[in-house]
């Protein structure tokens, strides 16, 4: 049974991601906070606060439900602590329900025996653990020591694939810890990743000794097992810029807790428009739209939505609104005043 709703699992996820190679005009992935707050306290985090309500069910579906009719491929919930949600698995099947893969991003403090078997049953299809270092501290509180049981469980339990993240950068104390992280992954069955993130200040500092040797152990243990270091982190790691097209807006979107759109995490602002108002104008123009942001971007599932469209369409409209030869007139004063809740 097990192996069958896996299987299935990737069929669906190919099927999805073909339809994303034949049209430019819908979302491939979306990310969607179901609640800010968070039970942890990152030194380097900067998507979290200790106090924020849950988004109530009945906005999470509209918003759902406005994701689906834009054709969006896949939707992720992110935080926060997106299980601190009290009907998170309601929020899933609903995803389900309107045809979209069904994603979730945790620390995974919060697993349970009973809540793996509760993820199957509303058809949860991936879930990503962030796992920093192997005992926590004041930077990262992510660890291997607290949650390896949970993992475990995991592994007998369940019917969707499992990825561990580790990062390095930004202050991590342990950087070599990601490669025990990556090996119990392995161990375990499931498929492991390794971010590279900026520092306190937003600096992107090229990787030397200890953080330099471990990503170049990770990026050989991913020729043979499940590790994955994509050719941007290549050059992140030299603290170079990659020339690509970000499609951020288009086909990638973040949608806060507010029900507002966003370029990703880390561009909160940006374009800002509600999700209920967001429309293939909105998509098409930002597709087009070259992000100043993109060479040093860390934001690995954007830079991999985005390989869908590298080959085409060149962008052609600038972060200030203006296209190459000439004015067009998108400007964010120009945009309607909009309510912050849907």
């Amino acid at each position: 049974m097990k192996i069958t709703k896996k299987l299935k699992s990737y069929y669906r996820e190919f099927t999805f991601l073909a339809r994303g190679l034949l049209s430019t005009d819908h979302p491939i992935l979306a990310h969607l906070i179901p609640i800010r707050r968070c039970n942890l306290a990152c030194g380097y985090c900067n998507e979290y606060d200790n106090y924020s309500p849950p988004v109530p069910l009945e906005d999470l579906f509209r918003r759902i439900d406005r994701l689906a009719e834009l054709g969006t491929t896949a939707v992720t919930f992110s935080g926060g602590e997106p299980l601190l949600h009290p009907r998170i698995e309601e929020a899933i099947s609903r995803i389900r329900k309107r045809g979209m893969l069904a994603g979730l991003i945790t620390n995974g403090y919060l697993l349970t025996r009973e809540r793996i078997l509760k993820l199957n049953d509303v058809g949860l299809e991936y879930l990503q653990i962030s796992v920093d270092n192997i005992t926590p501290d004041d930077v990262s509180k992510k660890s291997l020591k607290v949650i390896d049981k949970k993992l475990g469980w995991l592994s007998e339990l369940a019917e969707f694939k499992v990825n561990i993240n580790s990062v390095i950068g930004g202050g991590i104390k342990s950087p070599e810890d990601a490669l025990v992280v990556g090996r119990r992954a392995r161990e375990l069955g499931f498929s492991s990743s390794l971010g590279i993130i900026h520092d306190g200040v937003g600096t992107l500092k090229p990787l030397e000794g200890v953080e330099r040797e471990v990503f170049l152990k990770m990026k050989k243990m991913g020729e043979k097992s499940y590790s994955r270091v994509n050719y941007f982190k290549d050059n992140l790691a030299d603290g170079k810029p990659n020339n690509w097209r970000c499609r951020a807006g288009s086909r990638y979107l973040y949608i806060c807790e507010n029900g507002l759109v966003h370029y990703c995490s880390q561009q909160r602002g940006y374009p800002g428009i509600p999700l209920a108002q967001y429309s293939r104008q909105d998509i098409r123009r930002e597709y087009l739209t070259e992000k100043a942001c993109a060479p040093y971007c860390t934001i690995a599932c954007v830079q991999q939505i985005s390989t869908f469209d590298f080959w085409r369409s060149p962008q052609s409209i600038d972060g200030d609104g203006e296209r190459r030869g000439e004015l067009v007139q998108i400007s964010q004063a120009s945009l309607p005043e909009y309510e912050t809740r849907d």
